[in-house]
C-alpha cells in the first residue's frame, strides 16, 4: 500500500469517526430536549419540588421573593432544562460509551460498564441525600439563626444556585468509590498507600466539603462524613476487584 493510499484511508477512518460522533452528539441533545418539554410544562411544579425543603423551614408570614422582573419566568425554565439534562444522562452516557467501546478489549469492557452503572447511580444518591437528608437540616439551622429583627426573605434565583451547586457537589461526592476503584485499578495508587494516609484523606475530605458548602459546621459535617464512608467503601470494593482479578490470572495459567 502506498502513502498515499495510507493517508486517504486513515483521513477516511477519521471522518467516519467525526460523523459518529456528531450523531452521537446530536442524539444526546435531541434526547434533553425531547425531556425539556415536558419539564419545562412543568416547571413551576419543579420549582416548588424544589423549593419545599425551605419553604416548610422558613417562619410564618415569609415567602421566597423574586428581585428581578425575569426571574419568576426564568428561574423556573432554567430548573426545568438541569433536570432534562439530569433525567437524560442515562442516555447521554450511553451514546458516549456506544462511541467508546468499540475501541476498547473484551475485559476493558467487562471493566467499564459496571463503572459507568455504578457511577451513574452514586450520582443520583448523591443527588437524592441532598435532598432528603441535608436540606431539611440545613435550612432548620439557617432559618432560626436569623437575628433578631432580621426576616428572612430568600431571592428564588439565588436559591435555584444554592441548591444546584449542592447538588451537583454531592452528586459528585459519591462517586468517590468509583475514582478509589479506578485508581486502585490503574495502578496509579496502591490499597496500601490508600490506608496508610487515610488521615491525610479524611482532612482533605472536611477541607474540600468546606469549600463546596455553606460556611457552617453542620453542612460540611453532612458532607465530609459520606465522602469519608464512601471512600472506605471504594477500598473494599477495590480489594475485591483485585482479588477477582487475581483468581481469575491463576485460573488462565
Amino acid at each position: 500500500m502506498s502513502a498515499d493510499e495510507r493517508e486517504q484511508l486513515a483521513e477516511g477512518s477519521l471522518i467516519s469517526h467525526l460523523v459518529e460522533l456528531r450523531d452521537r452528539l446530536l442524539r444526546a441533545v435531541i434526547a434533553i430536549g425531547v425531556l425539556f418539554v415536558p419539564c419545562a410544562i412543568y416547571s413551576n411544579e419543579l420549582f416548588t419540588l424544589v423549593a419545599t425543603p425551605l419553604m416548610e423551614k422558613m417562619p410564618k408570614g415569609t415567602s421566597m421573593i423574586a428581585t428581578s422582573l425575569v426571574s419568576p419566568f426564568l428561574a423556573p425554565l432554567k430548573l426545568s432544562l438541569f433536570v432534562a439534562l439530569f433525567a437524560a444522562m442515562p442516555y447521554v452516557l450511553y451514546q458516549a460509551w456506544a462511541f467508546v467501546a468499540p475501541g476498547l478489549y473484551k475485559h476493558e469492557k467487562r471493566f467499564a460498564v459496571p463503572l459507568v452503572v455504578s457511577s451513574i447511580v452514586l450520582f443520583y444518591c448523591g443527588v437524592a441525600f441532598a435532598y432528603f437528608v441535608v436540606f431539611p437540616l440545613m435550612f432548620a439551622f439557617f432559618t432560626t439563626s436569623a437575628p433578631v429583627g432580621v426576616q428572612m426573605m430568600t431571592d428564588m434565583q439565588n436559591y435555584l444556585d444554592f441548591v444546584l451547586l449542592l447538588f451537583f457537589a454531592f452528586g459528585v461526592a459519591f462517586e468517590i468509590p468509583v475514582a478509589t476503584v479506578l485508581l486502585i485499578s490503574t495502578g496509579m495508587v496502591s490499597i496500601q498507600t490508600l490506608t496508610k494516609n487515610r488521615g491525610y484523606v479524611l482532612l482533605g475530605i472536611f477541607i474540600i466539603a468546606a469549600f463546596l458548602t455553606p460556611p457552617d459546621a453542620l453542612s460540611q459535617t453532612m458532607m465530609a462524613v459520606p465522602m469519608y464512608l464512601l471512600y472506605e467503601i471504594g477500598i473494599v470494593l477495590s480489594r475485591f476487584l483485585l482479588k477477582k482479578r487475581q483468581q481469575a490470572g491463576e485460573v488462565e495459567t
